[in-house]
């Protein structure tokens, strides 16, 4: 009987192990979102395959009606949290969506001076990193879903403030 327990316990850890085990082609995804001149958020969000994150806020994160003063302020802060399940694979679909590696290294045109820019940069499992920049962030239109939906994982997930 310990022998039949003892390997219904192994089994059981080997699976949990096994369970957690994060096989992506993505090692690292990367979103920032730049100023422009008027309240667009600012900030930078990490997130890993095991799906914790670092948000890094700027400005015009958490007000829902911003003003020019806080401009003024310190930056917002330091935030750490693990993306939800289901918002985490929603992202790797967008990603996959997008063939990232074909995307091109530089969308927008520099003639309106006061729009933001998009950075999306991405670490894969196999070594390599692409590295887009979207000023106006309207690349395309699976780009601007991608950028949205980074936005509202500011509001949707919980952070827990580091500094």
């Amino acid at each position: 009987m310990k022998y039949l327990l003892a390997i219904c316990a192994f089994v059981l850890l080997t699976s949990c192990i096994t369970s957690q085990k994060v096989n992506s082609k993505y090692t690292k995804i990367e979103y920032e979102a730049t100023p422009c001149f008027g309240f667009c958020p600012v900030f930078t969000m990490t997130i890993n395959p095991d799906r914790t994150a670092v948000f890094e806020a700027e400005h015009f994160n958490f007000n829902d009606k911003p003003s020019k003063d806080e401009f003024s302020k310190p930056r917002e802060g330091t935030f750490k949290g693990t993306i939800k399940e289901e918002d985490y694979n929603k992202l790797i679909s967008l990603l996959d969506g997008l063939h990232v590696k074909s995307l091109n290294d530089k969308y927008g045109e520099h003639n309106i001076t006061d729009l933001p820019t998009s950075y999306l940069r991405i670490k894969f499992a196999d070594g390599t990193s692409k590295n887009v920049e979207d000023y106006g962030k309207r690349g395309s239109e699976k780009l601007s879903e991608v950028y949205q939906f980074f936005e509202n994982l500011r509001k949707n997930q919980q952070w827990d403030k580091v500094k």
